[in-house]
C-alpha cells in the first residue's frame, strides 16, 4: 500500500514539473512571438533593433544608438499595442473556451454559447450607425453593454430557483442569440455606407487597437481570466458528474457562476475591443487538452499563452499577406485553425488505434 501511494505522489511531482516547464516554455515562445510580430510589417525591423529600443524605452540600456522618431512610433504606437491587444484577447478567448467546455462536459462549447457576440455585436452596430457626433470610443461601451445584458437575459431565463441547468441555459443561448443576431443583420442592410466597416468589425478587427484600448481592456480580461484559472480544481471535479462533485464538497452551483461570470467578462473584454473573432474558444483548449491533458490546473495556463500565441500569429498575417489590404483576422482563425485542428484529431486517431 505504502509502494502505491509513494508511487502516486511520484507520478504526480512529474507531472507537476513537466506542467510547469510546459508553462513556462509557453511563456517564453510568446515573448519570442511577439517580437517577431513587432518585427514584421510593411517597415521591417531587425529583432536586434527591436531589443535596443524597448531596452532604451525602459532605461535599461543608455548608449545604444539613437533611432529616427519614426520608427519608434511603428513599434510603440502602432504594433505594440495592437500586438498586447492580440495576446489578451487570445488569451481571453482561450480560457473562457476551456471553462465552458469543462462546465458544460462538452468539447463543442466556446465563450459565445450564451450569447455574448451577438450582444456585443448588436451593440457595437447601434454605435457604428449613431449620428457621426457620438465618438467612436463608445462603439467598445456600447458593445460591452450588448453583451453583459445579453448574458444576464440568457442567465434569468435559465435559472430555476436557485439551480442553473446546463440544457436550459445552452437554449436561452442560442434562442436570445438568434433574435439579437436578426436585429444585427436588419440593422446592417440599414446602415448604407456603414455596412462594409461594420462587417469589417464583426469578422475580428484589431486595427484600431491603441494604448487605450489595451489600458481599457486589460482590467476585465485580467479579472475574467483570474477567476476561472481559481475553478481550475472545481472544474476537474466537474468532469465526474455533479453529485459526485457535491459529495466531494464543491458547491456546483456557485462554481457555475464564478465560471459563467470570469469567462463573460473575459469575453465581453476581447469582443467589444476586437471583434467577434471565431475559432479561437474552441480550437486551442481543445488542441492544448489533446495534446497536454485534460487536467484544468495545467489546461487554463497553457490555453492562455497558446491562445495569445495563436492570435498574435493570425493578425500578424492578416495585416502583411495582402498588405496595404487588410484580412479580417477572423478569416485567419478559420482558414489556419480548421486544418490544424483536424490533423491534431487525426494523431490523436492514430495513436489510440
Amino acid at each position: 500500500m505504502e509502494n502505491v501511494l509513494e508511487t502516486h505522489l511520484k507520478i504526480q511531482r512529474e507531472h507537476i514539473r513537466s506542467g510547469s516547464f510546459s508553462i513556462a516554455g509557453g511563456a517564453i515562445l510568446l515573448a519570442l512571438v511577439a517580437l517577431g510580430a513587432c518585427a514584421i510589417g510593411s517597415i521591417p525591423i531587425s529583432l536586434t533593433d527591436i531589443l535596443s529600443m524597448l531596452l532604451q524605452k525602459i532605461h535599461v540600456l543608455q548608449s545604444a544608438a539613437a533611432y529616427p522618431a519614426g520608427l519608434y512610433t511603428i513599434v510603440f504606437d502602432i504594433r505594440l499595442p495592437r500586438i498586447i491587444m492580440a495576446g489578451l484577447a487570445g488569451a481571453a478567448l482561450a480560457v473562457a473556451g476551456a471553462a465552458y467546455q469543462g462546465m458544460f462536459r462538452n468539447p463543442l462549447a466556446d465563450p459565445y454559447l450564451t450569447g455574448i457576440s451577438q450582444g456585443a455585436a448588436l451593440g457595437a452596430v447601434v454605435g457604428f450607425i449613431l449620428p457621426r457626433g457620438i465618438p467612436m470610443a463608445s462603439i467598445p461601451l456600447l458593445s460591452f453593454c450588448g453583451a453583459a445584458l445579453c448574458v444576464l437575459s440568457v442567465f434569468y431565463i435559465a435559472r430555476t430557483g436557485k439551480t442553473l441547468p446546463m440544457t436550459t441555459l445552452i437554449l436561452a443561448g442560442i434562442a436570445i442569440g438568434a433574435f439579437l443576431a436578426s436585429i444585427t443583420s436588419y440593422l446592417i442592410i440599414m446602415s448604407g455606407d456603414s455596412a462594409h466597416t461594420i462587417i469589417s468589425w464583426l469578422l475580428g478587427n484589431l486595427a484600431m487597437s491603441d494604448w487605450q484600448s489595451v489600458i481599457n481592456a486589460l482590467p476585465y480580461i485580467l479579472v475574467g481570466i483570474t477567476v476561472i484559472i481559481l475553478m481550475a480544481r472545481p472544474l476537474n471535479v466537474l468532469q465526474l458528474d455533479e453529485e459526485q462533485a457535491q459529495q466531494l464538497g464543491i458547491n456546483v452551483e456557485k462554481v457555475k457562476l464564478l465560471v459563467l461570470a470570469g469567462a463573460t467578462i473575459a469575453t465581453a473584454a476581447a469582443v467589444c475591443f476586437c471583434g467577434a473573432i471565431g475559432f479561437i474558444g474552441i480550437i486551442v483548449p481543445h488542441a492544448v487538452r489533446i495534446v497536454f491533458g485534460p487536467n484544468y490546473r495545467l489546461l487554463l495556463p497553457l490555453s492562455m499563452l497558446t491562445g495569445a500565441i495563436f492570435l498574435i500569429l493570425a493578425d500578424t498575417a492578416a495585416r502583411t499577406l495582402i498588405a496595404p489590404t487588410e484580412i479580417p483576422v477572423g478569416i485567419i482563425t478559420a482558414l489556419v485553425g480548421a486544418p490544424f485542428f483536424l490533423y491534431l484529431l487525426r494523431q490523436r486517431k492514430r495513436a489510440i488505434f
